[in-house]
């Protein structure tokens, strides 16, 4: 059976606490290519005193972008926990519909490797990542 991920990632209802916090949904994807395209609806109170959205809470964002590339590269068999993950603020970011973009550049047994980059509502390039990330079993999997 081939791996779907918009029925893995389940509805907003069934989401984690940390992507319904962020408004997290999936919008496309690409096993072959290691790809994955997130949507996220930032809130007034993910403002920081000059009325952009906090900086962790971008790289929060991105962070919970690039998990995912691996599981859909995976074929749904891997997930990762983050090692380290390197963030470029490359211009603030107001309200309004956030998109990111994930693409693993390297999937080991065990380390994971990728890119993420985060748009703002004008599709915008605001923010670029790498990672890297420790390889294991879906958790829950048989």
């Amino acid at each position: 059976m081939a791996f779907d991920p918009v029925a893995f990632f389940g509805d907003a209802g069934n989401a984690p606490p940390v992507a319904k916090l962020l408004g997290w949904r999936l919008i496309d994807h690409s096993e072959e290519r290691g790809w994955i395209k997130i949507g996220f609806e930032p809130r007034p109170d993910f403002l920081n005193p000059a009325g952009f959205v906090q900086g962790g809470i971008l790289v929060a964002m991105l962070d919970d972008t690039v998990g995912p590339a691996v599981i859909v590269a995976s074929g749904g068999q891997a997930y990762t926990t983050t090692i380290d993950l390197h963030m470029h603020f490359l211009r603030p970011v107001g309200l309004g519909p956030i998109t990111t973009e994930a693409t693993v550049t390297r999937l080991g047994k065990t380390v994971a490797f990728t890119e993420g980059r985060l748009f703002d509502a004008n599709d915008r390039l605001c923010a670029r990542a790498t990672s890297s990330a420790s390889v294991g079993p879906v958790p829950g999997a048989q």
